[in-house]
């Protein structure tokens, strides 16, 4: 009899609640791929244009979900112009030979709030693993339990010199810190 009264509360429960995988579609006007580094004492900040992105969530069971993104590294702008195209160079990203960065997770972990998500990034045609922090949030104006419209912020830090992005090491820092915004909304009912 239990179970039977558990089975029908199951069914009863409206589908947002029966959480499972959904497909998400990426804003991308209103999401971002920013980066910072140092150049001297100052620091430089940048954004990668994003090409595609193939999200799945599921919030109840976050190693459910699946991402991969593609970057357009030929697109990607600076705070301080000749940094943009130092950025592009053949001795930094290559974007001649190598337009686009790709990374693709492999495991997510925690809790909506304080999510890992590690994953692999390819750039330069070099992969390696990369773990960002995550926190997964409805966008504001969407009332509790209405995941139909998503906030995805991740934050990590990358090592120019892992991905053979050695260029100016004498003027810019080796280290690369990350902050993505994602703007997302399912695709289904």
């Amino acid at each position: 009899m239990r179970r039977a009264f558990f089975l029908l509360l199951l069914i009863a429960l409206p589908a947002g609640l029966q959480a499972a995988p959904e497909r998400y579609n990426l804003t991308a006007d209103t999401s971002r791929v920013s980066f910072t580094t140092a150049m001297g004492k100052q620091a430089v900040h940048g954004r990668f244009p994003i090409r595609h992105a193939d999200i799945v969530l599921d919030v109840s069971d976050l190693s459910r979900c699946r991402i991969s993104v593609t970057l357009g590294i030929a697109g990607a702008s600076a705070d301080f112009p000749m940094a943009a195209d130092a950025l592009k160079s053949a001795s930094v990203l290559d974007a001649r030979h190598f337009p686009e960065a790709v990374f693709t997770s492999t495991g997510v972990s925690g809790t909506a709030a304080a999510a890992q998500v590690t994953g692999l990034l390819t750039l330069r045609g070099i992969a390696r693993p990369l773990t960002l922090q995550a926190e997964v949030m409805r966008q504001q104006g969407h009332t509790a339990g209405d995941l139909s419209h998503m906030t995805v912020h991740l934050t990590g830090k990358i090592s120019r010199a892992d991905f053979g992005a050695t260029g100016w090491a004498d003027m810019v820092g080796d280290v690369v810190t990350l902050d993505i915004l994602a703007r997302i909304t399912r695709t289904g009912p």
